[in-house]
């Protein structure tokens, strides 16, 4: 929903009597032309502009992605200094607790997400005022709303295991206190439950929608797909995600670096991308994740970069490891596309261009995320808050790997299938046939693993890929087996409404 800008108007219930003469005078707001909680969902565009909002705290999840490679060994927190970005920091170090500042900000946004879905889902049948309102494609718009529910408690359970569960109505501040963490189990059931719903109303593509990142049928599926290898229901995904590949709708693009260019959002390989904007500049540094810009754009940039080049400078925040650099094999466009080499691409420039950039950023890898990189030309107002370049959340590469992941674990595997698959995304890779995984079994699932690091490196995947895997405890310097599959639940939650703490923390 891109270039749609939605402010959300207070919902405020004003009742009052005025006592005059020892007479009750009913009151009418409207009288002072004040809105009131009464006067919204009443026609079709109501419902529809309520359904954008819905969307929005997807932009605002945007730390989500760097803290995914950067609490794994893809990437680590640099920046200027040793306390810059300090919550970033200390999930590199895994020295994190329950203050952290992105956690509570992530969780505070996806509840955010959550109430404004429910808001719509307890009011779908009636209003506040006890109308109904009825109109061509309100199912389909259900499914939208029930699809994005899914995506909020599938973040908080990635990020904090057991959390809180409701889905009835929207929570005011008096509930607060009656909030009890739901288990892990229950919260994937529902998330199942609301892409089923999502799936069974959603069109396949995008027909009745005019704007790019509005939910389908498909991206219902490839997110149901990808909760299901989460819970290790392998049969299940095999048979959520195999119709996406069939029905012929995605394809892969060749130039893989294409992808991530502005030019390249929602194309052919788009199933489901999170859209950003600035035709509305955002200039709030006390709510930097809070725009319709992509922040994370700043924080992967080039410190003090400068010269006649594409690039806009940055943060170098998020900065690609030297093992991630050198996992990929010779040959492999990925690498390029992923780990940008600020050196070498200094020393092949033009002379003209004068590259230059004195700033050392902290723990210098050398390396920067090319995926994510911020251009000239490509933000406005407060620029660093207002980068307009989309997540590709879900691409058609990530589905054909994790149907391959499906056929390989199912109860009856099938392998040849699951390297047509794998070999596809690595005949895009190669551009050739001559880097084909040929292993079955055991390799072959360890070569899918494998696989899903090249291609989805620095998109937010490699931690919840270790854990779900069993091998964060292998691969992860301080990572502690019972401790640090999950985040600590924020201390705000637990001192406000009595949640208990998850272990270690």
């Amino acid at each position: 929903m891109k270039k749609i800008y939605i402010k959300l108007m207070g919902l405020v219930v004003l009742l009052t009597a005025l006592t005059a003469c020892k007479k009750f005078i009913q009151y009418d707001p409207h009288d002072e032309f004040k809105i009131t909680e009464l006067d919204y969902l009443k026609s079709e565009s109501d419902y529809r502009t309520m359904t954008v909002s819905a969307y929005t705290p997807l932009q605002w999840l945007n730390q989500v992605v760097p803290t995914g490679d950067i609490a794994s060994d893809n990437s680590v927190s640099a920046g200027e200094g040793p306390n810059d970005v300090a919550s970033l920091k200390q999930m590199d170090d895994y020295t994190l607790d329950a203050t952290n500042s992105t956690l509570t900000d992530l969780w505070q946004v996806a509840y955010e997400g959550i109430n404004r879905t429910n808001y719509l889902t307890q009011y779908k049948d009636k209003n506040l005022a006890g109308q109904t309102v009825d109109f061509a494609g309100k199912s389909a718009l259900y499914g939208e709303i029930t699809f994005l529910r899914a995506y909020y408690y599938f973040t908080l359970v990635k990020l904090f295991g057991d959390v809180p569960l409701f889905t009835d109505k929207r929570l005011g501040l008096s509930d607060s206190r009656s909030l009890k963490r739901a288990p892990k189990a229950d919260v994937y059931k529902q998330i199942e439950t609301d892409l089923l719903s999502a799936i069974a109303v959603l069109p396949p593509v995008a027909v009745v929608q005019a704007q790019p990142g509005k939910v389908t049928k498909y991206a219902a599926m490839a997110l149901l797909g990808k909760v299901y290898l989460y819970e290790g229901k392998f049969d299940e995904a095999k048979a959520i995600l195999e119709p996406i590949i069939t029905s012929g709708a995605f394809t892969l693009v060749q130039n893989f670096d294409s992808i991530f260019l502005l030019a390249g959002e929602n194309g052919p390989e788009s199933v489901f991308e999170i859209q950003y904007s600035n035709g509305s500049p955002y200039y709030n540094w006390g709510g930097t994740t809070r725009g319709q810009g992509n922040y994370n754009v700043q924080q992967n940039g080039v410190r003090g970069i400068s010269g006649t080049t594409p690039y806009a400078a940055g943060w170098s925040t998020d900065m690609p490891t030297q093992e991630l650099a050198a996992a990929y094999a010779p040959g492999d466009q990925r690498k390029d596309a992923t780990v940008f080499n600020m050196e070498a691409y200094k020393q092949n420039s033009p002379p003209a261009w004068n590259i230059d950039y004195q700033v050392a950023p902290y723990r210098n890898t050398g390396f920067y995320n090319k995926k994510y990189l911020p251009y000239k030309g490509e933000t406005s107002g407060q620029v660093e808050l207002n980068y307009d370049n989309n997540f590709r959340t879900i691409r058609y590469a990530e589905v054909l790997l994790m149907a391959a992941e499906a056929n390989n674990r199912a109860s009856a595997p099938d392998d040849t299938k699951a390297q047509g698959y794998i070999n596809q995304v690595r005949h895009r890779a190669f551009q050739d046939d001559n880097h084909q995984v040929t292993v079955t079994g055991t390799a072959l699932k360890q070569a899918i693993w494998d696989e899903r690091r090249l291609e989805l490196a620095m998109e937010g995947d490699r931690f919840f890929d270790l854990v779900r895997t069993g091998q964060a405890a292998t691969k992860l310097t301080g990572f502690k087996t019972g401790k640090n599959e999950v985040f600590p639940i924020p201390q705000l939650e637990v001192q406000v409404s009595g949640l208990a703490q998850n272990p270690g923390y």
